[in-house]
């Protein structure tokens, strides 16, 4: 049957798709709508599967602050002229919409919701795939529950968003902290809210960094010692470039190898623990202080040092952070 422009826009205009594949669907039903959009639906699904392994790393997050309950939500796609398009943003906004209303607590949840139109949440993402043909999976599911709850979308460019509440109102206190936890990537709150194991894992990896520099010192020193420039034979690749360059001779060559791997067994044995763990404790603390939220440099303040925790009771000696959130697609 002869399929009409009308009937293609009618359409087009439910499910979102594009105009050949509206008409190829509907020719396809014999105009029959409600199986032009199965046959669409099947598309969707087919590319998924097809697509199942490729890589998602672009994409839309949003953030959404309503009556106590705020949520970020991230829809991720192939490339950025799919995350960037209209219809894509539309629907990870519709999504989030829909998260908030239902005051979900998880992803699965949010899958299960059912949108305004009749469809799931999931389905909806498999029929977006469909049309855009690019593979897409909903992630980065994160909530804050209570009062004054700031949410930032960092520069509106929907890759990075972060949420923070505040024990009192302030929104525009909130609103810099927010870009705070944009801008320095704080990983805990504070040192309390660190857990034990990344502690121990830090604590183990500066220990053996400080010990790699330990012992690097001694051979640098014992090179020098010898009349060789460290900087030449600090690796393989680089005693055979400088070989070849003729900047260091077979002999030198081989009496570098020769001092590195005594110094490299001298060193290693004239370690002090006592001296290795002080460093690497202190290591530790730059760490927390780099990456605590509370005890981090503020970015936004008017030119002094203060720290998060110092300029907060500037603005008001009450004045805490209870939480915060922060989820990004850029890869840092």
């Amino acid at each position: 049957m002869a399929i009409s422009i009308d009937d293609i826009k009618k359409l087009r205009a439910m499910t979102g798709a594009g105009l050949a594949d509206v008409k190829k669907a509907l020719t396809e039903a014999d105009g029959d709508f409600d199986r032009a959009k199965e046959l669409l639906r099947e598309r969707g699904l087919a590319i998924a599967a097809k697509r199942s392994d490729r890589e998602t790393s672009n994409g839309c997050v949003l953030v959404k602050v309503v009556d106590g309950f705020a949520a970020t939500i991230a829809l991720k796609c192939e490339t950025d002229f799919v995350a960037n398009g209209a219809d894509f943003i539309a629907l990870t906004r519709t999504i989030l919409d829909a998260a908030i209303e239902n005051k979900c607590q998880t992803l699965d949840e949010v899958k299960e919701l059912t949108l305004a139109d009749g469809q799931k949440v999931q389905d909806a993402v498999t029929h977006r795939s469909g049309i855009t043909g690019e593979k897409m999976e909903l992630d980065g599911y994160l909530t804050l529950t209570g009062e004054n709850i700031e949410g930032y979308d960092h520069m509106g460019k929907h890759t990075l968003c972060t949420m923070v509440q505040l024990n009192k109102l302030n929104a525009e206190a909130g609103h810099k902290l927010a870009m705070q936890v944009a801008a320095m990537k704080p990983v805990a709150l504070d040192a309390a809210s660190v857990p034990q194991a990344v502690l121990d894992e830090e604590y183990k990896t500066a220990v053996e960094k400080t010990k790699l520099e330990q012992v690097q010192k001694f051979v640098d020193m014992k090179l020098k010692k010898a009349g060789i420039n460290p900087n030449l034979v600090d690796s393989e690749d680089h005693i055979e470039s400088n070989m070849s360059k003729g900047w260091l001779t077979k002999e030198q060559a081989d009496e570098a190898r020769k001092i590195i791997a005594e110094a490299k067994a001298e060193g290693e044995a004239q370690l002090k623990m006592p001296m290795i763990e002080g460093i690497a404790k202190g290591r530790v603390q730059k760490f927390l202080k780099e990456n605590c939220l509370v005890d981090q440099e503020f970015q936004f303040g008017d030119g002094d040092k203060a720290t998060v925790n110092q300029w907060l009771a500037q603005q008001d000696k009450e004045l805490k952070i209870v939480d915060f959130k922060r989820f990004t697609l850029v890869a840092e």
